[in-house]
């Protein structure tokens, strides 16, 4: 797609590790859709040349943190639990974005 090309032009992808897993892992946290759109999405991003932490980041936030909802989970389970999740969530995937990489290159 298009919209993959434009990631890296502007600069979003590319950088230092510690740069793709936090870009990642933003866009994982706001993007809205089925977790097996983000699998086919890291699966482009990879192919185009994004590391594997940062498409490790994205997938993960993608399924564990819910901005878009969180509103809707403040209101279920308290505004102090859905940010703290939220904030987990998000920490965890930064983690797992390092740890991903360690683990299949040795």
């Amino acid at each position: 797609t298009q919209f993959l090309p434009r990631l890296l032009e502007a600069g979003l992808f590319g950088g230092s590790p510690i740069q793709d897993a936090f870009v990642g892992a933003s866009l994982g946290s706001v993007a809205a859709g089925q977790p097996v759109v983000s699998y086919l999405l890291g699966g482009e991003l990879n192919g185009s040349g994004v590391s594997l932490v940062g498409v490790t980041a994205l997938v993960v936030a993608w399924v564990t943190v819910g901005l878009t909802h969180l509103p809707v989970e403040a209101q279920v389970f308290g505004w102090r639990f859905a940010v703290l999740r939220n904030l987990l969530a998000f920490v965890s995937a930064l983690c797992i974005a390092f740890i991903i990489p360690a683990v299949l290159h040795g």
